[in-house]
Formats: structure tokens, C-alpha cells, sequence
């Protein structure tokens, strides 16, 4: 039978692994950054009602520095991190300013990507703010649309004839080879300090989340495609003394590389080949190492969905009940 949403419990789970360094410098970080303000929390509180639970709270990064998307969070911290490695010494206070300050020493610094979208439009965007240089490598089938608001930060930028794991690869090469900088929102052996800055980044949203409300959630679900975001907000929340909620990985079912690695059962982290999905923010085949070992430790449970369910969630939240919040979603995930 053909399930449209699949779940199986974690046979891994335990209480150990979490991000331990200490989130409040980039969080302390993106409020320097022009025009930073909290992403909206919004409660859908009679679609709530409606499946029988008392609240269903949503981040609405779709206001996140006029970019659309979450990823900025992660990658303005990161590239902040990567730059004070290129400035003189001394400067403790990591902040917008500062970096500004330092800007004929940076100038000819360049940062690479591969990206579906909206990680490479984020590095575009820092690399333009601080005054860097960024060159983005995006997959073959990339919309053309996507290309374009990358180019209008002033990148350098292209849709090659690879697929998403191999585009990263490029752009790997592509570092080494023009001594760049590789910012990506992934890790493998030998490649963990920027996804781990990438990771501690996208932790202000949660930083955000605790100040929004005093509400403490029973459940968590976040989407993965190679499971940096999902790791670092399921983190957030397991440093609280608080009891811990459930986290639910939620992935599409052609891009399910943390379902089907998990369900191989030598609990290694696997490649997904001939990916199939229109959410082309998850079409990810490789779980990031850094994010494997995190989610395996403390996910509850592994999800995956087919796209029509995806399309579904979309319609809900742009045609919301009466007195519930209008929420623009997927327009940077889905594919032509």
C-alpha cells in the first residue's frame, strides 16, 4: 500500500548528543545585523482546535531579514566566524560593525556554495552586507528565478549539469583550487567547523521562540534535507531544564536520506540516490555527519511524506480558518 505519511520510532534514541557551545554569541551577533528583528510567532489556534490539540505554533521565517528563508541565520554567523579569521587580532565583540570596519581587509575574500536556493541567495546577501565576494554553484534544474535573486547580491553564480551532492562537491574543489572559503550548510569527515557555526546560526530562532512565549511545546517537528536546521533546533530545546518535547524529523519521501539510512540499521548515515521531490530545499541525499549524530541521538521519530501532502500544508496555511494568521509558505522549497 502506498502510505502517504510514514513514521517509525528512533531505535537509536538516547539523551546524550547536543550542540554544547554556547548559542548566545550568534544570537547576540544577528541583533546587530541591519534591520534584524524577531520572526513572527504565530498560533493557529482554531486549526489546532480543529485536530484536537490546544496549540500549534509556527515560525514565520518567511519575514527573516527580506530574504524569505531561515538560512540567513546560519550563514551570516558562519561567514562572521570565517571573516575574524582574516581581520587583526583583538577584536573580541563580534558584530556587524566590526566587520564593517575591517572592510579593505576583506574585500577580496571570497566565499563559495552549492545550493538549492535559499542557502546560496543567504551567502550572497552576507557576503554583499559585509563586503566580501560569494560565488554560488547551484544543481542542474534549478529554476532560473533562483539564479537570478542569488545574481542580484552581486554574486557570482551559475546552474550546473550536476545534481545536488555533486554541486557540493564542486564547490569544494572549487575552494581548494582558488583558495575561497567552502560555507556550507552540510559536514563530512574533514569538513565541520563552518556547519557547525552554520548550525549554532540557525539556534536564534529558538533563542527567539523562548522570549516570544511562555508556552513549552509537547512536540516538535522540523523538516530535514541534510539535517543541520532540524539537529540545531532540537538541540535548542534539550538544553532546556524543562521537559523534553517530542521531535518529530519530518522528510519528503524522494529525498528521505535519515528515514532510509536509519532503516538500512548500522546506524550509519547513508546516501539516497535518484532523489525525487518538488521540495527542492530537501532534495538532500547525504545526512551532514554533524547533524546525523545529533538527530539519531534525540529524534523521536522519523517522518516522511509524499509531495501531495506538502502542497496540502501549503493550502492550509494560505487559506487559513477564520481568525487564524495568513502564512505564505514553500514558494522558495517547491519546483517548477
Amino acid at each position: 500500500m502506498n502510505k502517504q505519511i510514514e513514521s517509525i520510532p528512533n531505535p537509536y534514541h538516547s539523551s546524550g548528543e547536543s550542540i554544547k557551545e554556547n548559542t548566545d554569541t550568534a544570537y547576540n551577533f544577528h541583533k546587530t545585523l541591519p534591520g534584524y528583528l524577531p520572526t513572527p510567532l504565530l498560533n493557529l489556534k482554531h486549526f489546532a482546535q480543529k485536530i484536537g490539540i490546544k496549540d500549534c505554533y509556527i515560525k514565520d521565517e518567511s519575514q527573516r531579514l527580506g530574504l524569505n528563508a531561515f538560512k540567513v541565520l546560519g550563514a551570516s554567523y558562519a561567514m562572521a566566524e570565517e571573516i575574524k579569521k582574516h581581520i587583526p587580532k583583538g577584536q573580541s565583540n563580534l558584530s556587524f560593525e566590526s566587520i564593517k570596519s575591517h572592510k579593505k581587509s576583506i574585500k577580496d575574500l571570497t566565499f563559495v556554495t552549492a545550493t538549492d536556493g535559499n542557502h546560496g541567495r543567504a551567502v550572497a546577501w552576507c557576503a554583499e552586507q559585509y563586503g566580501c565576494r560569494a560565488v554560488v554553484f547551484m544543481p542542474k534544474g534549478t529554476a532560473e528565478i533562483r539564479l537570478k535573486t542569488i545574481l542580484e547580491h552581486k554574486a557570482e553564480a551559475e546552474i550546473t549539469d550536476l545534481n545536488y551532492d555533486e554541486t557540493v562537491k564542486y564547490a569544494e574543489t572549487e575552494a581548494i583550487k582558488n583558495d575561497w572559503v567552502l560555507l556550507q550548510d552540510s559536514s563530512w569527515p574533514g569538513y565541520t567547523e563552518v556547519a557547525k557555526n552554520i548550525m549554532l546560526g540557525y539556534t536564534t530562532m529558538v533563542q527567539e521562540f523562548f522570549e516570544q512565549t511562555s508556552d513549552w511545546p509537547t512536540h516538535v517537528i522540523a523538516q530535514a534535507g541534510v539535517g543541520s536546521f532540524a539537529a540545531s533546533i532540537f538541540s535548542s530545546f534539550i538544553r532546556s531544564d524543562k521537559q523534553k518535547p517530542k521531535f518529530i524529523l519530518l522528510e519528503p519521501s524522494g529525498a528521505a536520506c535519515f528515514f532510509n539510512s536509519v532503516k538500512i540499521g548500522d546506524k550509519k548515515p547513508h546516501l539516497t540516490p535518484n532523489l525525487n521531490t518538488m521540495m527542492a530545499g530537501l532534495s538532500c541525499g547525504m545526512p551532514s555527519i554533524l547533524a546525523w549524530d545529533i538527530i539519531v541521538s534525540i529524534t523521536d521519530f522519523f517522518t516522511i511524506c509524499e509531495d501531495n501532502i506538502a502542497i496540502k500544508g501549503m493550502q492550509i496555511l494560505s487559506q487559513p480558518l477564520q481568525g487564524d494568521p495568513l502564512i505564505i509558505s514553500g514558494r522558495a522549497e517547491q519546483s517548477p
